[in-house]
């Protein structure tokens, strides 16, 4: 919150308390999630710490914005020349977003990272008004590709190639 004023609509109330609510979620489920992480026995600092304090500051971040909101203290609404406040939102772009962040998920599984990577970035572009679709997708699957590669093959991070990338894997041993 940038600066605070002491008064404000029901709408920007609600929409602090929406955004308070869905940060503590996200908290607690990083800190249930973390806890459910292998600790390799002996170890001091384990692969928990990180996540654990991710998800307490989130949580208390989320509980402050929460206090602050019930005390009326709520930031103020965008003032900016590239920002129509008249304007409604566009809840039809919002599905189509979520429709392809909901495939990602889903298809990372089946064929691969890089490839789901390319269609979610294409398809968000699109969604977003790119009027190529088709150069966004082909952006999409250079850096879905560049990244495999680099996180996934040189890293070692757990990335998975998909049957369409298998070919790949030979070629990093």
């Amino acid at each position: 919150m940038s600066s605070a004023t002491p008064r404000a609509g029901v709408r920007g109330r609600l929409g602090e308390v929406i955004f308070a609510g869905l940060a503590l979620a996200l908290g607690v489920f990083a800190l249930v999630g973390a806890f459910t992480i292998h600790v390799p026995v002996g170890s001091r600092v384990g692969p928990t710490t990180f996540p654990i304090l991710v998800a307490a500051i989130l949580i208390v971040s989320a509980l402050a914005v929460f206090v602050g909101v019930l005390r009326g203290r709520v930031g103020e609404a965008e003032q900016s020349e590239d920002v129509d406040l008249s304007q409604r939102t566009d809840w039809v772009t919002l599905l189509k977003i979520v429709i392809f962040v909901v495939a990602y998920l889903v298809l990372i599984g089946f064929i691969g990272w890089a490839p789901a990577a390319a269609i979610l970035f294409g398809g968000v572009a699109w969604s977003l008004g790119a009027k190529r679709w088709w150069v966004a997708l082909l952006v999409g699957v250079v850096l879905g590709l560049a990244i495999q590669i680099v996180f996934g093959e040189l890293l070692g991070l757990s990335l998975p190639l998909g049957p369409a990338l298998e070919w790949i894997r030979p070629l990093f041993p």
